[in-house]
């Protein structure tokens, strides 16, 4: 997981190809505990549920994770509440996944 989360993340403007399912099977094993999900139009996704005592320690988390996506400029959807957190990541501008989407997972994980 270091490996991927001392890279930076490098902006997509949609001109190379999502990455193939033996590519996105590489990298997931570089992660810890994300899963790859994919949406109505056939699009992969990371996902990652965390868990917290309270609202509190959800929202600072969340707080954390929106740093390093500004300074990353890859940024996931997320969804919290009390004592949990849900990330997606994607790269949008491709409809899939690419090397900075793991980079990024790789920076979350480190938060916790």
């Amino acid at each position: 997981m270091s490996e991927l989360s001392n890279k930076k993340c490098v902006p997509c403007e949609g001109n190379i190809p999502p990455f193939s399912t033996s590519e996105i099977h590489k990298y997931l094993k570089k992660v810890d505990g994300w899963e790859v999900k994919s949406n109505n139009d056939k699009n992969f996704y990371l996902t990652k549920n965390f868990k917290f005592k309270n609202f509190v320690e959800s929202q600072n988390f969340v707080n954390k994770v929106a740093y390093i996506a500004e300074e990353e400029k890859h940024h996931p959807d997320i969804l919290f509440g009390w004592g949990y957190c849900e990330i997606k990541i994607f790269t949008h501008a491709i409809k899939g996944l690419a090397e900075s989407d793991f980079v990024l997972a790789a920076k979350i994980d480190k938060i916790i």
